[in-house]
C-alpha cells in the first residue's frame, strides 16, 4: 500500500522538527525500587535526547537532511544539547539559547532487567513558544514538518503554514495539551502512543480508537506504538499491524523507542517505501536504539538499517 500523500520534490530539507529537546540522566538500576527504599545504582550516564531533537538526529544518520527549531536554556546543558545536534549535522538556523532559561532535563530510572525506563522531567517555561514567536519561515523549504504539540498555539501556526505550502505535517503524540483537537485536524500522519487512545476516549479498542480518529480529523495515517510487540497503523481504511523486532543483545534502555520509531517511519515515506515497508523499518530502528543506554546514543545508520531488514 502506498502513502495517501504527495511530497513536495523542490525542497531542499527533508524534515524540520519543532518541539522537545533535552538533556537527560540515565541511572541504571537493578530493578525498580520500591516506595521509601534505597537502592544502590549501576552505572549513570548524561545523553542528549527530547522527542523531536532525537528524531531529527536519528533521520540525520540515515543520510537525511533536517532543520530543528527550538529552544535551549543558556546553561552548560543547553550548550551540550546544542553541540550534539550540530555533531549530528542537523540544521540550527532556528534553534537558540534563552537567557536566564534551563534547559529541559530528564532523570531517567532504567531497570536492567528489561531496559523499561520511567521517566521524571522538567521543562523551562520561558522555553515555550507563541504563536508569534515560532519562525513560519523555517518550513518554506521543508518536505515535512514533525512536531510534539507541547506549544499547540505554535504548532498550528506552523502546521497552518504547511497546509499552505504543501508540506506534510506529522506529530509525535503521547498527552493531551489545551486546544490540540484544533490542531489534531491538521495532521497528515498522526502517531501516539499505545496509552494515548485512552486519555483521548476512554476505555475503547485500538482499532475503533484509530478508526476514530481518522474519523474526527481525517489524519491520512494514524498509528499506534507498542513497544516490544511492534505497531499498528491505519491507512486508506486498512489496519497495517507490524512485529516488533529482537533488540540485538538484548534490550538495554527504551528511552527514545518511540521517537525512533518515527525516525523509520518517515525515512521509509521519504524513500518511496510503500507503508508496509516503512513501518517495519520504523520497528526496526526502534529496536536498534534500544541495544544501548541513552535515547540516541545507538540510532543506527542507514547500513545497520538494511542489514537488520535483510536478516528479518
Amino acid at each position: 500500500m502506498q502513502f495517501p500523500f504527495q511530497i513536495r520534490k523542490e525542497a531542499d530539507i527533508d524534515v524540520v522538527g519543532f518541539g522537545t529537546n533535552a538533556v537527560d540522566f540515565l541511572i541504571r538500576v537493578p530493578e525498580y525500587p520500591e516506595y521509601n527504599s534505597k537502592v544502590e545504582l549501576v552505572d549513570y550516564v548524561q545523553a542528549a535526547g527530547g522527542e523531536v531533537a532525537t528524531t531529527m538526529a536519528g533521520l540525520q544518520r540515515l543520510g537525511l537532511k533536517t532543520s530543528y527549531i527550538g529552544r535551549f536554556g543558556d546553561d552548560q546543558a543547553g550548550s551540550f544539547g546544542l553541540e550534539s545536534l550540530r555533531h549530528e549535522g542537523v540544521r540550527l538556523e532556528y534553534a537558540e539559547q534563552v537567557t536566564g532559561a534551563a534547559t529541559q532535563i530528564a532523570f531517567i530510572v532504567i531497570d536492567v532487567r528489561s531496559g523499561e525506563r520511567t521517566v521524571i522531567w522538567k521543562r523551562d517555561a520561558r522555553l515555550a513558544y507563541g504563536a508569534d514567536e515560532v519562525p513560519i519561515s523555517a518550513i518554506a523549504n521543508a518536505k515535512v514538518l514533525h512536531f510534539t504539540p507541547h506549544d499547540v498555539d505554535a504548532c498550528l501556526a506552523l502546521a497552518k503554514e504547511a497546509k499552505r505550502l504543501g508540506v506534510l505535517v506529522s506529530a509525535d503524540i503521547d498527552n493531551r495539551f489545551d486546544g490540540d483537537e484544533e490542531l489534531f485536524g491538521y495532521v497528515d500522519i498522526f502517531i501516539a502512543s499505545a496509552d494515548f487512545p485512552g486519555k483521548l476516549f476512554g476505555a475503547i479498542d485500538e482499532r475503533e480508537a484509530l478508526r476514530e480518529i481518522h474519523s474526527r480529523y481525517g489524519c491520512g495515517i494514524v498509528g499506534i506504538t507498542l513497544g516490544s510487540s511492534g505497531s499498528l497503523l491505519l491507512a486508506e481504511g486498512a489496519f497495517v499491524e507490524t512485529r516488533g523486532f529482537e533488540v540485538p543483545g538484548g534490550c538495554k534502555d527504551t528511552t527514545g523507542a518511540g521517537d525512533s520509531f518515527r525516525v523509520g517511519l518517515l525515512f521509509g515515506l521519504l524513500q518511496g517505501e510503500t507503508v508496509e515497508r516503512a513501518a517495519e523499518m520504523a520497528n526496526a530502528v526502534a529496536a536498534l536504539k534500544c541495544r544501548a543506554v541513552g535515547a540516541r546514543t545507538a540510532l543506527p545508520s542507514f547500513e545497520e538499517l538494511s542489514t537488520m531488514l535483510t536478516n528479518r
